[in-house]
């Protein structure tokens, strides 16, 4: 009897480890979800936290993108408040200009030192952010500086998918209100991931084995994504501001837990 022990482990061994795959992949995107509705961005860096452990790193990426842009057009029609075109398009102009000039530089760059100088930035600066009793106000450079803040966006989403992070800190400085910041980054992440995820398509990296998770991803995410845009809608200018300026530097240490390591174990710090 005890001899069909090992055999019978061999069998349920893959199942419960797809089990317990599935699982992640679900708790991930009903987490990403929430708080991208919530917040309007951050998903792929909440998803990652949960999937970055079992998920091999392509189809990670591809499942943070597909459910980062399911999460931006659900959000988008749910949350309408805040839309200026004229406010919106040079952020989207310069987004859409700088992921080839990303996708360019990434071969050049050493991605691990990226991601701590940009990770120790967040984690230093947006505290001192959160803590101030008034935020520094920046009212200089009009649309020009808009779009230079969404072509900072699209470089850093063609070298590594953090599109949101420069111009959500760009909006929260110059002091728009938590609609009017929001509707921007809510639409400046939906363009420029829609354009990252033909990409994906155009390229190769998204492939048909790879729908199945898909299908796991954007129902799991569904409910989850529509309550952070419901809960959104009762919060105030101060608690929004806070929660982005906290979301932030979250994103700043997960930058710096990923990159450092690697950076000591190489001996370049």
């Amino acid at each position: 009897m005890h001899s069909y022990a090992p055999c019978l482990v061999s069998v349920l061994r893959p199942l419960v480890s797809f089990d317990s795959t599935l699982l992640i992949v679900i708790a991930g995107a009903a987490v990403a979800g929430f708080v991208q509705g919530l917040s309007g961005f951050a998903f792929g860096m909440v998803a990652m936290s949960f999937w970055a452990w079992a998920i091999e790193p392509r189809l990670a990426a591809a499942m943070t993108v597909f459910g980062a842009l399911t999460g931006q057009l659900l959000a988008a029609a749910s949350v309408r408040r805040g839309l200026s075109w004229r406010r919106l398009w040079p952020f989207v102009a310069g987004g859409v200009a700088g992921i080839p000039l990303g996708v360019a530089v990434l071969p050049l760059l050493d991605a691990q030192w990226f991601k701590a100088v940009l990770g120790a930035f967040l984690t230093l600066w947006c505290p001192v952010m959160l803590m101030a009793r008034r935020l520094p106000h920046i009212g200089v450079g009009g649309r020009v500086a808009d779009g230079v803040a969404g072509a900072a966006g699209g470089v850093m989403g063609g070298i590594g998918g953090f599109t949101g992070v420069i111009p959500t800190l760009w909006c929260t400085l110059r002091g728009f209100d938590k609609d009017e910041q929001r509707a921007v980054i809510q639409n400046f992440n939906l363009a420029t991931l829609a354009m990252t995820m033909a990409a994906y398509v155009g390229k190769g990296i998204v492939t048909r084995e790879m729908l199945p998770m898909f299908l796991v991803v954007a129902p799991a995410m569904l409910v989850p994504t529509l309550l952070g845009t419901r809960l959104y809608l009762g919060i105030s200018e101060a608690t929004f501001r806070k929660i982005v300026l906290s979301l932030l530097t979250v994103s700043g240490v997960a930058l710096l837990v990923t990159s450092v390591p690697v950076l000591v174990a190489r001996g370049a710090v």
